[in-house]
């Protein structure tokens, strides 16, 4: 049943996104509720990308410039329903530094190589290999 509830959720958002942008973005409103009471019925938690999409007090698919205002103010992004003035802000996290080489435990990072190595290979002309006199 979490299966089948699970897209479900997934084919509600897919038509909200669709009839936002159409003829009749009321719909993608009664798309978002029913997706919720799913959710809510089966106890399946919405997935993050879909969190994003709508609003949590009056239950309205955002749609940038229309049903949602987004503005960047210290650190954090707000958005804002158009439809009831609720409020919405995250978190903008700063990129991760990049991956550090992994070390063993207690042991400082190995150094990479600059580039190959040429060693010298021994020829058959060379005088100190083979001859055994002594």
């Amino acid at each position: 049943m979490v299966r089948i509830a699970r897209e479900r959720i997934d084919d509600l958002f897919a038509l909200a996104v669709r009839e936002a942008s159409g003829d009749h973005p009321e719909l993608a409103d009664r798309y978002v509720v029913l997706a919720r009471k799913v959710g809510t019925r089966y106890n399946v938690r919405l997935p993050a990308e879909y969190r994003e999409l709508y609003c949590r007090g009056c239950s309205v698919f955002w749609v940038e410039g229309r049903t949602v205002r987004t503005r960047l103010r210290s650190g954090r992004r707000v958005r804002t329903c158009l439809a009831c003035g609720r409020e919405r802000r995250t978190q903008v996290r700063p990129r991760p530094p990049p991956a550090r080489p992994r070390t063993w435990e207690g042991t400082a990072p190995v150094p990479r190589d600059k580039g190959a190595v040429a060693l010298p290979l021994p020829t058959e002309d060379d005088p100190d290999e083979g001859s055994e006199e002594g």
